[in-house]
């Protein structure tokens, strides 16, 4: 780990003047977007429920000399949604990005899923992100434009062991196109990014189980690895960012290829290593436990 400063691949001084509010900014690929935006001149405005980590994910930028601001709220009620976007407007002024990153489920079969847990993980992984986009689109984008990632999964074949996530997904996967076809002539792109099995710290927090499991998860990959939060950063980053400026309604997938795998043609062990070889720009970034046990 190196503490270098955010490592990003795309020019600096890319989001001067704009502001970005990121869902989830307090762990994960929310933390990591939120340093890769604010290394590129962003001012971040970090939405979450826990505002414990928004304060220390807010010091780590400060740090940096970022312009940062916290937004403790439930992405699942409106009326904190909405009292969220009146404090990052009146704070920033203005919102050009949204990164509906905010998510969370847990494994169990579909017949063991109570009819609670399955409206939690929906509320969470959809409801939450439309009450998020129709807000920040009703209070700023719809006379001034910008632009909105949402934050799928791999969806792709099912999602075997969490159908309440990927039925929740899938929904967001469809919102997305929707919208993007609605909201164009406000001047307003949304997208998606799917990602697949990624290397973040919430891989230690599952039972002994999964563990074992995810393990071996790395074997079936065509790229032989999982990803990095910074992976997945990138695929936002460039799609709020003006390279991205003729691109609505799409997903970008961040998955080294699972859905494409077959039994056919099981995974291979990699002779060309540079061509699979990870990018990690994140100078906080820490390898899960899971992983190396």
């Amino acid at each position: 780990m190196s503490n270098d400063g955010y490592r990003s691949v795309f020019r600096p001084r890319l989001f001067n003047g704009r502001v970005i509010l990121i869902t989830g900014a307090g762990s994960g690929i929310g933390r990591c977007c939120a340093h890769e935006l604010a290394a590129l001149g962003a001012s971040v405005a970090l939405l979450g429920r826990d505002a414990a980590k928004l304060a220390v994910v807010a010091d780590e930028l400060i740090g940096t000399g970022a312009a940062v601001s916290t937004h403790p709220a439930d992405i699942r009620d409106p009326a904190s949604v909405q009292a969220a976007i009146s404090a990052v407007l009146e704070r920033h002024g203005r919102i050009d990005g949204l990164v509906n990153n905010a998510g969370g489920q847990f494994p169990k079969p579909a017949e063991m899923i109570s009819p609670g847990g399955w409206d939690a993980v929906i509320a969470t992984n959809l409801t939450g992100g439309f009450l998020m986009a129709r807000e920040v689109y009703l209070r700023w984008m719809k006379d001034h434009g910008g632009a909105i990632v949402n934050m799928l999964a791999d969806i792709w074949n099912g999602m075997p062991g969490m159908a309440h996530s990927g039925a929740a997904r899938a929904g967001m996967m469809n919102f997305t196109e929707s919208i993007a076809c609605e909201w164009a002539a406000a001047g307003v792109r949304v997208n998606a990014v799917a990602p697949g099995w990624i290397a973040s710290s919430g891989l230690d927090t599952y039972d002994d189980s999964l563990k074992a499991q995810l393990r071996h998860l790395q074997t079936v990959v065509p790229m032989r690895r999982f990803g990095t939060a910074s992976e997945v950063s990138a695929a936002i980053v460039f799609l709020l960012s003006e390279a991205a400026a003729f691109i609505t309604g799409s997903c970008i997938r961040i998955d080294g290829g699972v859905p494409n795998a077959r039994h056919t043609w099981p995974a291979r062990p990699q002779h060309q290593s540079g061509a699979t070889s990870e990018f990690d720009g994140f100078h906080l970034a820490s390898r899960p436990r899971v992983l190396d046990e």
